[in-house]
């Protein structure tokens, strides 16, 4: 299977002082799947295979709901192409 980009934006609806601390739970696990990933301002883009990657966008959904969200909303985006796309080929040349 080839290798994708998955950006993933999870808005947990719980009070506001509790968005970030929910947020920063959804990141501890993409960290812990030992995948490649780059955290930004409005969402966290991931690289791996299709399905792995959204079990991982599941998982998400659960972590907020386990932390007190009573719904979440999720905007993902994926980058697909059949011989693969990598974070790295699409960024490098703005980190020479």
């Amino acid at each position: 299977m080839p290798i994708v980009n998955l950006s993933l934006q999870v808005l947990p609806l719980v009070p506001e002082e509790k968005v970030y601390p929910i947020v920063d739970r959804v990141i501890k696990y993409i960290k812990s799947t030992g995948i490649k990933y780059i955290v930004a301002p409005m969402e966290t883009t991931m690289e791996g295979e299709l399905d792995i990657l959204l079990d991982i966008v599941k998982k998400a959904q659960e972590i907020c709901v386990k932390e007190g969200a009573s719904r979440v909303i999720s905007v993902i985006k994926i980058d697909y192409k059949p011989e693969g796309v990598t974070i790295d080929e699409k960024i490098k040349k703005y980190y020479v």
